[in-house]
């Protein structure tokens, strides 16, 4: 996830200016580079320490909780696997540039990168996993 997330980031830095779009589905899909220098929907400000110290805090409780309880569920497994690479992708742009680098535009949805999609993804899986264990236990 990483891997694909800092490879698109690449190509997106080296094939863009800062704020230019450029329409692959029009009404539908942008791609426009942005310098994020806030967290998910301008949380904490330009704070990169602080944001990069939640992204492994984060990690490092969602490693417990994986090792553990639901370490055995595929779907903890790969949530986990998605969120993970997500949060480093993103980790590795505060670090390297002071801001992430988003460039997906759907409609007028917020621009994201794939590393976000991977996140919020793997947590959509952690949630089922949960909702399955706790009917299992039940």
């Amino acid at each position: 996830m990483a891997i694909a997330d800092l490879l698109s980031k690449r190509a997106i830095v080296t094939s863009f200016l800062p704020g230019e779009r450029r329409v692959v589905i029009p009404g539908a899909l942008s791609l426009v580079y942005v310098q994020n220098m806030h967290g998910a929907m301008g949380l904490f400000g330009d704070r990169v320490v602080v944001l990069v110290l939640l992204a492994l805090a984060v990690l490092g409780v969602l490693g417990w909780m994986l090792r553990e309880s639901l370490a055995h569920s595929p779907l903890v497994q790969i949530g986990f696997g998605m969120v993970a690479g997500g949060a480093v992708g993103n980790v590795a742009d505060r670090i390297v540039h002071g801001y992430v680098v988003d460039f997906l535009a759907f409609w007028r949805f917020y621009v994201f990168n794939v590393a976000d999609a991977c996140i919020t993804a793997g947590l959509g899986l952690l949630l089922i996993a949960a909702v399955e264990a706790r009917r299992a236990a039940v």
